[in-house]
């Protein structure tokens, strides 16, 4: 059974992502090493994970909500949306699936020319809908009310119609072994028909992926060509890009470069 207040900390993280010990410690009135052993319980529940400084929803079959999940590294999100873009040139064709930092990469790429999209991101196809210089199209589906995405096995056949130039991709974790990870296995379905038909798939993740789980795989991250990401907190992983030929691009790497 939970405490009021730990009931209240899971339900901060369910609409904010994350939580942080100082915040809760000052919010609830009482002090930093309360707040530890609350999250150190919550834990070991497997309803959070542990963070440097405070904890994220835990790796059980639940994601984060949508507009929480904006809020977590929104300006990283935003500098690997625009290193994404980049990789992809004028009149190329593109797949976008469901996501907050696909959708930073939509909006970096209302600038280019002569662009066709297809879609299952409801939020990707509003962004981009008024731009004249890009055909959009919407993937039919069911639409799932939390985040806006279309998912199910309508979504995949019609996925499966095209071959297209690239594909951005986010996922919900990345393990240490590779795997690229989800929490709706319908939604899993259709990014795994995006990779498989496209060219080259650019994966774009913030580094707050590598302390989450999900129970459900979508494939592993040697099947992409591009992983764009604010900074590569996995050694393993980093060595997985390696080996397997991955382009990685950190976008904070790169700003303390110049």
């Amino acid at each position: 059974m939970l405490s009021e207040r730990q009931a209240r900390i899971v339900e901060t993280a369910k609409r904010e992502g994350k939580v942080l010990v100082d915040a809760l410690a000052g919010r609830f009135d009482v002090s930093v090493q309360t707040i530890r052993k609350d999250l150190n319980e919550l834990c070991e529940q497997r309803l959070l994970s542990r963070i440097h400084g405070g904890a994220v929803l835990g790796s059980g079959a639940e994601n984060v909500g949508y507009d929480a999940r904006r809020a977590i590294a929104a300006a990283e999100k935003l500098e690997i949306g625009r290193a994404a873009a980049d990789l992809v040139p004028d009149r190329s064709s593109l797949f976008i699936n469901i996501g907050t930092t696909t959708e930073a990469a939509a909006q970096a790429l209302l600038h280019h020319a002569g662009l066709l999209v297809i879609t299952n991101n409801l939020n990707v196809a509003n962004v981009m809908r008024a731009s004249p210089q890009i055909e959009v199209i919407v993937v039919g589906g069911v639409i799932r009310r939390t985040d806006g995405g279309i998912v199910g096995e309508a979504a995949v056949d019609f996925i499966r119609q095209f071959k297209v130039d690239f594909a951005i991709v986010g996922v919900s974790a990345i393990d240490s072994d590779g795997a690229l990870l989800d929490f709706d296995y319908r939604e899993v379905r259709v990014a795994q028909a995006i990779m498989a038909n496209a060219r080259h798939v650019i994966l774009v993740s913030d580094s707050s992926k590598f302390e989450r789980s999900a129970p459900v795989r979508i494939g592993h991250i040697s099947q992409v060509q591009s992983f764009v990401t604010d900074r590569c907190g996995s050694e393993e992983v980093r060595d997985i890009c390696h080996q397997a030929g991955v382009r990685l691009i950190e976008t904070a790497v790169a700003a303390d470069d110049t």
